[in-house]
């Protein structure tokens, strides 16, 4: 029956006589890949952070130059670069470095998103602090009485994104020339790390 069944199958996707499959040829200058060329590939994972030093309040920083070298160092030819803010005041968005833009990217969200606003994450008097922090919530508070508001750089992040991943084929990030993988820190200054995955093969 098993038989039987196998035979209907392979006759039911043959074509009629005369008809033969084509392939479609790539367009000029387009990267191509097959099965077999993948399955050649060497599995490759690797993982690193970028560390940075960020400025007052709303800083934007270009880090494609680090994730470039990371791609390079482990070797992977055909996979994804994922790259992570390990901060819930961070964002990683990719978009153009230019300085005017990046002014007008501070603008655009501080409007959006103003800091002053009576923001209930910012009342203190009502919030809990971390199970470990040590001498309890009131010694908490009093550390939070000294750093500023950021419900509005939450906010923000969570607009903005906090990862990105990218395509990599002959070893390079399949990126837009005028894109760059970009981190903005709505909380600074503060020591932030950004985690870079490399999975794919070589």
């Amino acid at each position: 029956m098993v038989a039987l069944l196998a035979t209907l199958f392979v006759a039911a996707l043959q074509l009629p006589a005369g008809l033969a499959f084509s392939p479609v040829a790539p367009r000029s200058g387009a990267r191509s890949s097959t099965s077999l060329q993948a399955a050649a590939l060497k599995l490759v994972t690797h993982y690193e952070e970028v560390q940075l030093e960020t400025n007052d309040g709303m800083s934007v920083f270009d880090i494609t130059p680090q994730i470039e070298a990371i791609v390079e160092k482990s070797g992977c030819k055909e996979g994804t670069v994922t790259v992570l803010s390990k901060h819930s005041t961070v964002s990683v968005s990719i978009n153009e470095m230019e300085g005017r833009l990046v002014d007008d990217i501070r603008q655009c969200f501080l409007n959006l998103v103003p800091p002053h606003l009576p923001w209930l994450h910012n009342d203190l008097d009502y919030r809990v602090g971390p199970p470990e922090w040590p001498g309890g919530d009131e010694a908490w508070r009093d550390f939070r009485r000294t750093q500023p508001g950021n419900t509005h750089s939450h906010l923000i992040a969570m607009m903005l994104g906090t990862s990105e991943s990218i395509p990599i084929s002959g070893g390079d990030m399949m990126k837009g020339k005028y894109q760059s993988i970009l981190v903005v820190d709505v909380d600074g200054p503060k020591s932030r790390g950004i985690a870079v995955q490399i999975t794919g093969g070589k």
